[in-house]
């Protein structure tokens, strides 16, 4: 009787030694589990970055498509262009 008692205690041992490896450092283990929420969370971050970035961008369209007061503005800032009979004035600094 008190030989079997033994192998059961061994076996719990080796069955909760076999757990614990598998909690701290197999696959699904603690650490793995905070790495992969740590790249979700900075994943989830990056998609509200480029989320807000498209929002801009299509305003940017939109805007572009329904009028010319834009297409005047980008040309004057971006290309230094004039309208005709405009007089471009610089001032020094």
């Amino acid at each position: 009787m008190r030989n079997n008692f033994y192998w059961v205690f061994i076996v719990l041992i080796a069955v909760l030694a076999g757990l614990q490896y598998r909690l701290w450092v197999g696959d699904g283990s603690l650490a793995q589990v905070a790495q992969l929420q740590q790249q979700i969370a900075d994943q989830q971050g990056e998609n509200q970055q480029l989320q807000e970035r498209n929002r801009i961008l299509e305003a940017e369209v939109l805007e572009l498509k329904s009028g010319m007061e834009t297409v005047e503005e980008r040309a004057r800032h971006e290309l230094g262009m004039l309208k005709e009979g405009e007089t471009l004035y610089q001032l020094a600094e």
